[in-house]
């Protein structure tokens, strides 16, 4: 049985295991722009982030207490944009599933966590984005009914 929480203190190191995978699945995409065993947050952050408001970061942790997959979400309030609505969004950073789980419906157990919360909190919609490389995550969030809200292109320049 898998249940989603607020993510906790003691889940760093976990958290931590699972942000390795995360930037392995980047870095064997886009060598060039992400770093082989890297880390999109220190522990030192994660503290910083567990104890931020508009920052929640939740888990799903299996009848053991394992910590199977987390999403790091960010509220981001529109107001008094001459051009926008004013409105509330759930960014959903990050969302990742551990390598031994996937398929499992850790995932989709994750997103729609998310989309609850995003519903309990006011917020107009939910946003991600999904790095070019990374053609399962973008099949995966398609397959939760995501549809494009934009998209970002690059030009890489030659080096000398």
């Amino acid at each position: 049985m898998l249940h989603i929480r607020p993510a906790q203190e003691r889940d760093i190191p976990r958290l931590g295991d699972l942000l390795l995978q995360v930037c392995r699945v980047h870095h064997d995409g886009r060598p060039d722009l992400f770093r082989e065993g890297g880390r999109k947050y220190d522990d030192d952050e994660l503290r910083a982030l567990l104890r931020d408001p508009d920052r929640p970061i939740l888990v799903a942790e299996d009848e053991k207490g394992w910590v199977a997959g987390y999403a790091f979400c960010v509220y981001e309030r529109y107001r008094g944009d001459g051009a926008r609505m004013d409105l509330t969004t759930l960014y959903l950073d990050d969302l990742c599933v551990d390598q031994s789980c996937r398929g499992q419906g850790v995932g989709g157990a994750l997103y729609r966590a998310v989309l609850d919360l995003a519903r309990r909190t006011g917020c107009y919609n939910v946003t991600l984005n999904v790095w070019a490389c990374n053609p399962g995550a973008t099949a995966f969030y398609e397959r939760c009914g995501m549809k494009p809200l934009k998209t970002g292109m690059e030009v890489v320049l030659d080096r000398e």
